[in-house]
């Protein structure tokens, strides 16, 4: 069906949980969407918290993937997969997207007809002051890498922040590895058929609560999967 799923994988955000649903359900001005929040077996109070937002927004559902290892890109894919609308919004838990550019990225892509819409971050600009020093050197040495790699489809091809058309994961999902920490990736570079992706500018926010993902492990299986990926071509 036309419309909106707003997909948000999580690990122990229980703190910023409730202010991110607020302020989704106030942005959002599409009367078609549901949020979905796929919790990967999270520790902190995440399921209590979840079932309290579930009864005050009859719109938003929640699943709790209990597999392991856990694995971000497999929490986005099961929220993909449950989503009941065409057009799917990928977003982090941690309030440093802003749900007031949710709109932004919808009528971009909705009504300019592209495939994606990437919520790019102005890496070398200092409106990315929420961007950690560290985070900002390795994001830009693995775009970097990827560009130089597997070519250039974006500028940010690490942002978590990015809508897509439903129909473009369902055609590419049999050539996505499904695993690792940076789902667009997976998903541009999966496509079998040129697809029309168009860049959006957002201000990067600082974590309010909870700690970061990011660490070197991280990074290093980033860098496993862009050369696995180049490797294949």
């Amino acid at each position: 069906m036309s419309g909106l799923s707003i997909v948000i994988p999580i690990f122990n955000e229980k703190k910023n949980l409730v202010k991110l649903s607020d302020l989704i359900y106030k942005f959002v001005k599409n009367k078609n969407f549901e949020l979905i929040y796929v919790d990967d077996n999270s520790a902190d109070g995440t399921l209590y918290v979840l079932r309290k937002l579930k009864k005050k927004y009859k719109t938003l559902k929640f699943y709790i993937r209990k597999k392991k290892p856990r694995d971000l890109s497999k929490s986005c894919i099961m929220g993909f997969e449950k989503a009941q609308y065409s057009n799917i919004l990928v977003m982090d838990g941690d309030l440093q997207h802003r749900p007031s550019e949710i709109n932004k990225l919808y009528y971009k892509l909705v009504y300019h007809n592209y495939d994606i819409v990437v919520g790019s971050r102005e890496l070398a600009h200092k409106k990315n002051e929420g961007l950690k020093i560290h985070r900002l050197i390795s994001s830009i040495i693995l775009i970097f890498i990827v560009n130089l790699l597997l070519g250039f489809k974006t500028n940010d091809p690490m942002s978590g922040f990015f809508i897509f058309k439903k129909k473009i994961f369902l055609k590419a999902k049999k050539n996505m590895s499904k695993k690792g920490y940076k789902i667009l990736l997976d998903l541009i570079y999966a496509q079998n058929k040129p697809i029309k992706i168009k860049d959006v500018f957002i201000n990067f926010k600082s974590r309010e609560e909870g700690l970061s993902k990011m660490n070197f492990k991280i990074i290093y299986l980033l860098l496993r999967d862009i050369f696995k990926k180049f490797l294949k071509f």
